[in-house]
């Protein structure tokens, strides 16, 4: 055999080899990874699972406040009523010329 055969025959041997060792890493990485994707997805739902009972914790909080108010609101006189309500229109004013002088 001329030395041009040999260098051809250890050249695809060569890619070969490397190839192969390449390809078996990446298949064993995949592997890997694919055994921690459960555990991964189990504490994804624990965390979620928690954000939601925080949130529905916030959102009771928020309802009682708003039921302790509007029973307060009805206890209070009509020129409160109205006083508050004027407040309530102001905050609101002063919102929207924040909200322009952002711009």
């Amino acid at each position: 055999m001329a030395n041009s055969d040999y260098l051809i025959k250890a050249t695809l041997k060569k890619i070969s080899e490397k190839f192969n060792k390449t390809f078996f890493e990446k298949i064993e990485e995949v592997a890997s990874a694919a055994q921690e994707v459960p555990d991964i997805i189990l504490k994804e739902l624990e965390i979620l699972k928690e954000e939601i009972k925080d949130e529905a914790r916030k959102l009771e909080e928020l309802d009682e406040k708003t039921d302790k108010f509007d029973k307060d609101a009805k206890d209070i006189s009509p020129k409160e009523h109205e006083a508050l309500n004027k407040i309530e229109s102001i905050k609101s004013r002063l919102n929207n010329l924040n909200i322009f002088l952002d711009k």
